[in-house]
């Protein structure tokens, strides 16, 4: 038995100070990697299509034609009151807006005219069609039978 007046004496070992500080290391560069190549992967891989099931939420749709109709198309069926507002659930209507969005869509038609696939041609034309006849239909309906003016 020792004395009590001796100090308890301790044994630091170095080894296995060196060894944990390499075990965090290795750990460390191992996540920098995988964080590289997830990152990799993002700017690789093409974006998700919006028809894909594997897209999850919060991505984009890609960056094409058919998407900058489709966009045009929601503004326009979105002041024509067609889609209600997402924040409060009432529908609206601004007949100046979906005129607005309307005519992009007619100036994009006759800005690509002779550049589109038969394809994209079909679904403007037809989209065009089919945002005239409800933009009139709604427009009609929102006049006044007396004045012919807007209804208050």
């Amino acid at each position: 038995m020792t004395p009590p007046d001796d100090p308890p004496i301790l044994h630091v070992d170095d080894d296995w100070k060196a060894q944990a500080q390499a075990e965090k290391a290795k750990l460390a560069e191992k996540e920098k990697a995988a964080k590289r190549q997830a990152a990799e992967a993002d700017t690789t891989s093409p974006p998700a299509d919006a028809s894909d099931p594997q897209a999850g939420p919060g991505q984009l749709p890609p960056a094409d034609f058919k998407t900058l109709v489709s966009s045009f198309t929601s503004q326009a069926l979105f002041a024509m009151g067609a889609v209600p507002d997402p924040q409060t659930g009432r529908r609206f209507t601004n007949l100046d807006a979906a005129r607005h969005a309307i005519d992009l869509l007619g100036v994009l038609e006759d800005k690509t005219k002779g550049n589109l696939t038969d394809e994209e041609q079909t679904t403007l034309a037809t989209t065009l069609y089919d945002l005239r006849s409800s933009y009139v239909q709604i427009a009609n309906a929102t006049r006044s039978p007396a004045t012919g003016g807007p209804t208050q």
